[in-house]
């Protein structure tokens, strides 16, 4: 599927890996897609500039959303019960320091016992769907290759990026993000 994906989507998916690296995630979620567009110099990174996406903001409200690090079903089922998982996690950095709850990545032990990070992370569901819905969003566009800006379109087909970005400041759906990549095209051509 990568062979589809222009040198911004392509970097933007190699900035998610990292991100999820530097967080000491096993695994590529759709929150680490998000972040990595930040790192993006393609039309994705225009439209999230345009709406005043500020990265630290940005970075808080990924690491402090319901579902960072628990599948979405469990964090409903928690909410439910009267569990607030962002506020769990607050009380627990605040009492452990940042970063207390993240999972540490998985590691291979090679010869002479020496402790080598994991060489390949895999992508979630919610990235996996992220993915589809970009090849979507480009072909619905009549493009034949998929760009950052599409990677950005398939993120927010999720209601839950979505959410993430209003808890950042920012107001982007979807018809707001496809109107602004058809904009940036028209100036461009």
């Amino acid at each position: 599927m990568f062979q589809r994906f222009t040198s911004e989507a392509r970097d933007a998916v190699v900035a998610a890996q990292e991100c999820a690296r530097r967080r000491r995630s096993d695994h590529i979620g759709a929150e680490h897609l998000l972040l990595g567009l930040l790192d993006s110099t393609g039309p994705a990174r225009s439209v999230l500039d345009s709406v005043g996406v500020d990265r630290d903001r940005l970075t808080e409200a990924v690491r402090s959303a319901p579902y960072a690090g628990a599948p979405a079903d469990d964090a409903d089922h928690l909410q439910e019960l009267g569990i607030d998982l962002t506020e769990v996690r607050r009380r627990v950095e605040e009492t452990f320091g940042a970063g207390a709850l993240d999972v540490p990545a998985r590691r291979r032990r090679g010869l002479l016992g020496r402790v080598f990070p994991p060489t390949h992370l895999r992508f979630e569901r919610d990235a996996k769907k992220v993915l589809e819905n970009s090849l979507r969003a480009a072909l619905d566009l009549g493009d034949r290759h998929v760009g950052d800006d599409h990677v950005l379109l398939g993120l927010l087909a999720d209601p839950r990026i979505v959410a993430v970005l209003r808890s950042a400041g920012t107001t982007l759906d979807l018809p707001t993000a496809r109107s602004l990549v058809l904009q940036g095209r028209r100036r461009s051509a």
